[in-house]
């Protein structure tokens, strides 16, 4: 009996959890996600600071984090992936004030208003003013090649176990390649739901796994540093190069070349190998894989294996999907 209070309060905490949780929103159109008045501010900022008698091109990617709550991370030279100089930059919290953003760290203040986010830094005699970006990969929309195996254009869902699409021909996580393969290349187009309320694998959680046993992670990870459990990342294996994850609800894309490892007589004598493009850039480079992914499909073996696009319990959504075998 002494332990029944403290029983009760914890069920207290997880049905307040649950039910945050349940109320925090969740957007998987844009259209219906500019009822959030923060969908229209977070982004990238682009433009010319002027610091004292020199102009140095200076970016900013501002993340909603919710109810008026902003983060903000500078990039000296552009954005990551278009001139940043890969110098690290530290996160600034900003704060909704009517039609405004305002952010403020130590002697340098920043305020977004209409698309346009002027920065000023005191101490530095700095001020710019950048434009709100709206950048689009580069492999957006492409077309299969010739020979291609077309998984996905929006017409039928033949090719996948278990799939689904949404009313607007949009295919939905949870679902594996009826086809397997081995030495491949991939084009996948994803979209990541708007969230933001949500925090670290919570936010628009998906992945990609190559041959059912190799992962790279899809999250909102817009803004962050780039970790391998972050967009880009092969999961729990490598960091991507740059953090090429655009704000959620655009449209991105992987273009992924895969050469499958060798057996011979049963053993592996050579390491699965893996090139990704997020959005264009190039984020791996023929890195070697040690190890299945953890929550893999399909275990280490000379077959081949299918596409996998994972459900993490989020509305990730996919288009244009297509494999060229080597």
């Amino acid at each position: 009996m002494t332990h029944l209070p403290r029983l009760i309060a914890c069920l207290l905490l997880l049905t307040s959890a649950s039910m945050a949780a349940a109320q925090a929103p969740v957007f998987d159109d844009p259209s219906k996600a500019k009822s959030d008045k923060d969908f229209a501010v977070q982004g990238e900022y682009l433009g010319k600071l002027k610091v004292q008698d020199e102009e140095i091109t200076f970016a900013v990617q501002v993340i909603a984090r919710g109810k008026g709550k902003f983060q903000a991370a500078a990039f000296v030279g552009g954005l990551p992936g278009a001139g940043w100089n890969g110098e690290t930059n530290e996160m600034t919290d900003g704060q909704r004030d009517g039609d405004a953003v305002e952010f403020e760290n130590n002697d340098v203040i920043g305020v977004i208003r209409n698309g346009v986010l002027v920065v000023e830094a005191k101490a530095a005699m700095a001020r710019g003013e950048l434009k709100k970006q709206n950048r689009k990969s580069p492999t957006l929309g492409k077309k299969p090649p010739a020979g291609a195996i077309v998984l996905f254009d929006g017409k039928d869902i033949k090719q996948w176990k278990k799939g689904k699409v949404t009313e607007d021909k949009l295919l939905m996580a949870g679902v594996e390649s009826k086809q397997t393969f081995g030495d491949h290349s991939i084009h996948i187009e994803f979209r990541l739901p708007y969230q933001p309320e949500a925090r670290g694998q919570g936010r628009g959680n998906s992945g990609i796994y190559v041959q059912g046993r190799y992962e790279v992670q899809m999250l909102d990870s817009f803004g962050l540093a780039g970790k391998n459990n972050e967009c880009g990342g092969i999961y729990e294996t490598r960091d991507p190069n740059v953090n090429m994850c655009f704000p959620p609800l655009t449209w991105q894309t992987y273009d992924i070349d895969f050469t499958a490892a060798v057996y011979e007589d049963g053993k592996e004598v050579k390491k699965p190998r893996i090139t990704v493009r997020h959005n264009g850039v190039v984020v791996h480079r023929d890195v070697e894989l040690p190890k299945t992914t953890r929550a893999s499909r399909v275990k280490a073996g000379p077959e081949n294996g299918p596409i996998y696009l994972q459900h993490h319990g989020n509305p990730v959504r996919y288009r244009n999907i297509w494999v060229v075998e080597k």
